[in-house]
C-alpha cells in the first residue's frame, strides 16, 4: 500500500484538512474558555427552559448539521426536531409555537431563507439562539443569545467549500446536547429508552429484560436433600439451583461444580446446606445486562440470580445475555 506523503498525494491532502480542521476546533474551544462561555451557558439555560421543543433550522451544509443536532438533542433527553429554513415559508411555521425555542445556524448570518422565521419568532415571542461567525448579522442582531464562532479557515484549498466551520457548527450543537444532557441528569437508562433496537439497544438492556422468572427459578429452601435439589436442577436446566432461608432470601446456590465437588456415596442424602455456596454472585434487576456479562467472564460462571431485597426474584444464563445480543 502506498503511502506516498508528497505534498500533492491525497495522504498529505488529507493531513492538511486534519490539521486546518483541528485549528477551527481549537480556536472555538479557545473561545468557550473566554467570551464564548457566557452566552453559551445562556443558550443552555434556555434551551433546558422550553416548555416547548427545540426547532432546529438552517440551509445547506448549515441545514445538514442542523438535522444531526436535533437528532442528538432529541435522543439525548431534549425534545427537538429539524425545520427546513426554506420549507418554513410555504406552511412549515405552523410546527412552531410560542413554547418552543428556534436554534438557527448560519454561518454568514445572512441566509435569505432565514428571514420568515427570525420575523415569525419575533413576532409571537418565539425564543431564538443564534449559531453564527457574525455578530453583526441579521441573524446575530435578531437573537436572543448569538452563538458567535471564531472565524476559521476552512479546509477546501479554494476557501468556499463548508468544512472547518461546519465541523465547528456540529463541535457547538453536541456541546450544547451534552451539556444539556448533564444538566437533566439523563441517565443511561433514559438513553436507552430513546435507543431501542440495535446493538446499541442490546448493550443498555437491564436484566430484567431478559432474566427469567416466577415459576422458572430453580429454588429449594434450607434443609432440602440434596436428591431433590439434583431433581430441580435437572428440570429446570439452569445448571444450578438457588437456596432459600425461611424469609424467602437467597442463602446459597448450588452449581453443576458443587455437585463435582462433592461427590460421594452419600452426597444425594445430604442436605444442601452442606454443599451449596453461600456467597453466591448476584446482579440486580435494574442493572445493566452488559454489566453482567462482564462479572459473568470475569468470575468464569455460567449463570446467576437476580435479587431485590434479598430475595431471588430471577435468573439469567450466559446463553440468554448471547441471545439479546449482549456479547
Amino acid at each position: 500500500m502506498s503511502t506516498d506523503n508528497s505534498p500533492s498525494s491525497p495522504l498529505a491532502s488529507a493531513l492538511r484538512t486534519l490539521s486546518v480542521e483541528a485549528a477551527g476546533l481549537a480556536a472555538l474551544q479557545a473561545a468557550l474558555a473566554n467570551g464564548l462561555g457566557e452566552p453559551f451557558a445562556a443558550a443552555v439555560a434556555r434551551l433546558k427552559a422550553a416548555k416547548g421543543r427545540v426547532i432546529v433550522t438552517g440551509m445547506g451544509k448549515s441545514g445538514h448539521v442542523g438535522r444531526k443536532i436535533a437528532a442528538t438533542l432529541a435522543s439525548t433527553g431534549t425534545p427537538a426536531f429539524f425545520v427546513h429554513a426554506g420549507e418554513a415559508s410555504h406552511g412549515d411555521l405552523g410546527m412552531v409555537t410560542p413554547d418552543d425555542v428556534l436554534l438557527a445556524l448560519s454561518w454568514s448570518g445572512e441566509t435569505a431563507e432565514l428571514r420568515d422565521l427570525v420575523a415569525f419568532s419575533r413576532r409571537f415571542g418565539v425564543g431564538l439562539v443564534a449559531i453564527t461567525a457574525a455578530a453583526d448579522s441579521a441573524l446575530g442582531k435578531a437573537a436572543d443569545i448569538a452563538l458567535v464562532l471564531p472565524r476559521a479557515e476552512e479546509a477546501c484549498p479554494n476557501g468556499l467549500a463548508p468544512t472547518t466551520s461546519t465541523l465547528m457548527q456540529l463541535a457547538i450543537g453536541d456541546a450544547l446536547a451534552i451539556a444539556l444532557l448533564e444538566q437533566r441528569g439523563f441517565t443511561a437508562a433514559d438513553f436507552r429508552d430513546f435507543h431501542p433496537g440495535g446493538k446499541l439497544g442490546a448493550l443498555l438492556a437491564q436484566v430484567r429484560d431478559v432474566m427469567h422468572s416466577g415459576e422458572a427459578l430453580p429454588l429449594k429452601p434450607l434443609g432440602t436433600p440434596m436428591a431433590d435439589v439434583l431433581i430441580e436442577m435437572t428440570r429446570k436446566g439452569f445448571g444450578c439451583c438457588g437456596v432459600t432461608d425461611t424469609a424467602g432470601r437467597l442463602a446459597g446456590i448450588v452449581t453443576d461444580g458443587d455437585l463435582r465437588r462433592h461427590m460421594a456415596a452419600d452426597l444425594l442424602g445430604r442436605p444442601v446446606d452442606e454443599v451449596m455456596n453461600r456467597t453466591p454472585k448476584t446482579a440486580r434487576p435494574d442493572q445493566l445486562a452488559s454489566e453482567v456479562l462482564e462479572l459473568v467472564n470475569r468470575t468464569k460462571i455460567t449463570a446467576l440470580f437476580a435479587v431485590e431485597d434479598g430475595r431471588p426474584v430471577g435468573i439469567l444464563h450466559v446463553h440468554d445475555l448471547l441471545r439479546a445480543g449482549v456479547a
